[in-house]
């Protein structure tokens, strides 16, 4: 891998180089953190190592700094005993780990082979999305942990054909899940058929899933096959499964366990071999308690379960999903825009997406279509969404009075296009003390 060191000291930094270098890593050293800074923008570092004192930019803001704007680079924290605290806090906006002064190369090498054998196994994971032509027509962005982890999950499923159960709220991307369950798995050239178990009632449902014979209740005027009978050697995903009656859920059951049921109205016993992927955004368990939900299905289904989180949970993919969506849309749109503003993507990341994947893309569409500059601009923004960012709180990330002051300053300088001069009249400051703020 390649690292670079961010260490003032310069024994501490010489040290660290030479038992890196010792073991086979491609290495750079700089004193101060705006020197790592310009280091990362210009070249493609897999770690930064960085201390959290330093003169200039210290390590806190520089790991900021390189998670916003080079999220794939991993960071690990050297901290002192007075320090912890905020390494600590790192680790929970996303630093791969800390070491602590004096600290023992051994445990640090133990951390970098870690992180080593981690972007391995994403690049694997790369290659065999390729391999698959899933980057092409199944694009499915996974840069945040959570995501991985669900990622490597499929790829374990790819050699079993089992049925599976997706949990996790609306618009998280089950369906797409589903997909790629199905594109990876033995059956991936077979049909996958999906149906919303949600927008039917129990009488067009049972048609859609089991089908019907000529004549089984009136408007029945020809034989119909069933999506269970279509998707034979195939899959089925069954989506919002908890909507289904229990009287459907019995007769589902049947063909999970015996592969065979009848049509609506037939007498004749059709025999299947399908895969069953269900999905659902609400608590089974608590349906089952309740008698909505018969316990004996659900177990039939949930031989392997996935739970997509929220986009909130994933903030590391919002930018990615921001920048696939915005090309999806210029295209659609025909529009020049090229990116996304500063201030825009920042308002987005936090964001906490109650909508998740559907609401951002929904949100980043409608940017497209209203904005006329180059980049998308806060004000193509939903308001709402600008009223969201003003009044909650992150309680993970509590600003001080000073960072408001200026976030607030930085917004109305945006909101008068630049101009310092009109700011500080309309904050009714001098612009020496708007130069303070910013400072």
């Amino acid at each position: 891998m390649k690292v670079i060191v961010a260490e003032d000291e310069e024994i501490s930094r010489k040290h660290l180089l030479f038992a890196l270098e010792d073991e086979g890593y491609e290495v750079k050293g700089v004193g101060d953190g705006l020197s790592a800074l310009k280091e990362v923008s210009t070249n493609d570092y897999d770690v930064l190592i960085t201390d959290i004192k330093m003169p200039g930019m210290d390590g806190m803001e520089l790991f900021k700094a390189v998670m916003a704007g080079y999220p794939e680079t991993s960071v690990i924290i050297i901290t002192g005993f007075g320090t912890i605290a905020a390494a600590v806090e790192a680790i929970k906006q996303g630093a791969e780990d800390y070491i602590t002064k004096p600290f023992n190369i051994d445990d640090l090498l133990a951390k970098l082979k870690k992180i080593s054998e981690k972007k391995s196994l994403q690049r694997e994971n790369a290659a065999l999305r390729a391999s698959l032509g899933l980057g092409r027509d199944l694009p499915f962005i996974a840069r945040s942990r959570r995501m991985q982890a669900v990622i490597e999950s499929i790829y374990k499923l790819r050699d079993a054909d089992c049925n599976v159960l997706i949990t996790g709220a609306t618009g998280t991307g089950k369906g797409l899940t589903a997909r790629l369950i199905h594109r990876c798995g033995s059956r991936k050239d077979k049909p996958f058929i999906s149906i919303n178990c949600a927008v039917l009632t129990e009488e067009l449902l049972a048609s859609e899933l089991f089908g019907h014979e000529k004549g089984a209740f009136t408007g029945a005027v020809s034989t119909k096959q069933g999506l269970v009978e279509l998707s034979h050697t195939g899959s089925l995903f069954l989506d919002e499964i908890a909507e289904m009656t229990p009287s459907l859920q019995a007769r589902l059951l049947k063909v999970i366990e015996e592969g065979e049921f009848f049509r609506v109205g037939g007498t004749r016993l059709i025999k299947v071999n399908v895969r069953f992927i269900a999905a659902t955004n609400q608590n089974v368990k608590a349906l089952i308690s309740k008698g909505a939900f018969r316990e004996d299905l659900y177990y039939r289904l949930n031989v392997m379960e996935l739970a997509i989180p929220p986009l909130r949970e994933r903030k590391e993919d919002i930018r990615p999903l921001c920048e696939f969506f915005l090309g999806k849309y210029v295209s659609k749109y025909k529009k020049g825009i090229k990116g996304f503003s500063k201030e825009a993507l920042q308002t987005l990341m936090e964001y906490d997406f109650p909508g998740n994947v559907r609401e951002l893309e929904n949100i980043v569409e409608r940017a497209v279509i209203i904005e006329n500059t180059r980049s998308i601009t806060i004000g193509s923004l939903p308001q709402g969404l600008l009223m969201f960012q003003i009044e909650t709180i992150d309680p993970n990330r509590v600003q001080t009075i000073d960072e408001l002051t200026r976030g607030y300053t930085e917004k109305v300088i945006d909101m008068f296009g630049g101009n310092k001069t009109m700011a500080a009249q309309a904050l009714g400051i001098s612009r020496t003390s708007l130069w303070r703020i910013l400072k």
